[in-house]
């Protein structure tokens, strides 16, 4: 009866395992190309800089891989957020629930400071998207936790910044949420800031979206062997299968 029960629990993580993670390629009517990851399991997903043995950081997916337990794999990585030059994280970022860079609610240039900004966080059972001043205005308990921006969407509402017929064009990643499940997102083809905000909103029925980065946009899908090393980045996501550290 215990070995029974045993492949009852095994089978439950390896089911849980497969199906907490979901991916899916989408065209628009535009012909643009995106690559869709869904998460519901927060207890596997994780925020990534430094390695707490030697302080490095990361830089890459490969580095994560390599310093996470023997029976750990990575399923899913994605850049996490836009960083200073020595790879620090310029806004927030909360890691296993401790804040390694305080929230930024200062003015400046380029795509971090377009307002509104925002931040995606989340714990073991809620993530949410918000934008930088409604996250300064509440108390979370948060176990991670990203600052970024644009807000892609507000609401429902593409971000009043973008320009419908501009001709800025890049690979994009962002995160969107929907029902406590968070979507995140990269472009197969480079793409203005308002089409991509207008896919977070059409095609996935978003209400609240976050851009996290352009041009170094990049993504690690185990199960396509895909495995982006082109640029070296600072926070970044990743989805850990942990199904085999319970084998006995």
């Amino acid at each position: 009866m215990k070995w029974v029960i045993g492949c009852f629990a095994l089978y439950g993580l390896l089911f849980q395992a497969a199906y907490a993670i979901d991916y899916q390629q989408i065209q628009t009517v535009e012909d643009d190309q995106y690559e869709v990851v869904s998460i519901s399991d927060f207890k596997a997903l994780r925020l990534f800089l430094k390695n707490p043995h030697n302080q490095q950081y990361y830089k890459s997916f490969n580095t994560i891989q390599k310093n996470l337990k023997q029976c750990e794999r990575l399923s899913f990585a994605m850049n996490a957020g836009m960083f200073h030059p020595g790879f620090s994280p310029v806004g927030l970022y909360v890691e296993q629930a401790k804040v390694i860079q305080p929230l930024n609610e200062n003015k400046g240039l380029g795509n971090f400071f377009f307002q509104p900004n925002g931040v995606l966080g989340w714990n073991k059972k809620q993530a949410f998207i918000l934008t930088t001043q409604q996250y300064s205005r509440r108390d979370f308990n948060v176990e991670y936790a990203t600052q970024s921006g644009p807000m892609l969407l507000i609401d429902g509402k593409i971000n009043s910044l973008f320009l419908p017929n501009s001709q800025s064009k890049k690979i994009r990643n962002g995160v969107g949420i929907r029902d406590n499940k968070l979507y995140f997102v990269i472009s197969k083809n480079r793409v203005s800031f308002y089409n991509f905000a207008k896919f977070f909103q059409r095609n996935l029925k978003m209400e609240q979206a976050l851009y996290l980065d352009g041009s170094i946009s990049s993504l690690y899908m185990q199960k396509n062997n895909r495995n982006d090393q082109q640029f070296q980045m600072g926070p970044m996501v990743g989805w850990v299968d942990e199904s085999n550290c319970a084998v006995k």
